[in-house]
């Protein structure tokens, strides 16, 4: 099963309301993302992969900036913006693509704060022209923790 698949059965089992939409042209930053949709940067709630021993996942809403110093905290270790390479090892997406889920256990997901602002934003639905729209709450809920003061 591809990773776009992935999440779409994800969601589907889930019950969550969700709309996955595909472009022929890349979604796979939240500027890119937020012109496909015609929506503002902020409503796309991008998937910044952090490692160190651990893997951290942090959704952060498109316009704000992951404060590393705030995630090791969190995390109890330093952690450093995942290399490209680093991104598909580490959680089985590539870059572009990395949804909010699913994940393999070990892959830390933290839902920040600035996600809340939002009745709906949009996610990578697991490919880097692939992107699905889902409630805030519903995200963070089935994330299953948060939401965290991770941005800056």
């Amino acid at each position: 099963m591809g990773s776009r698949e992935r999440v779409a059965e994800f969601l589907l089992k889930s019950g969550a309301h969700h709309d996955i939409r595909e472009f022929a042209q890349s979604t796979k930053n939240s500027a890119l993302a937020a012109e496909a949709l015609g929506c503002t940067v902020a409503e796309i709630a991008k998937s910044v992969v952090f490692v160190g021993m651990k893997t951290a996942v942090v959704i952060v809403s498109g316009d704000r900036k992951v404060d590393t110093s705030k995630l090791g905290r969190i995390m109890a270790e330093e952690m450093r913006t995942a290399k490209p390479d680093e991104v598909r090892e580490r959680t089985g997406f590539p870059i572009g693509g990395v949804p909010p889920f699913p994940h393999a256990a070990g892959v830390e997901v933290l839902p920040d704060m600035s996600l809340t602002r939002f009745r709906e934003v949009w996610a990578a639905a697991g490919a880097p022209n692939a992107v699905f729209k889902i409630g805030a709450a519903d995200l963070i809920r089935l994330v299953g923790r948060g939401p965290y003061d991770l941005a800056e």
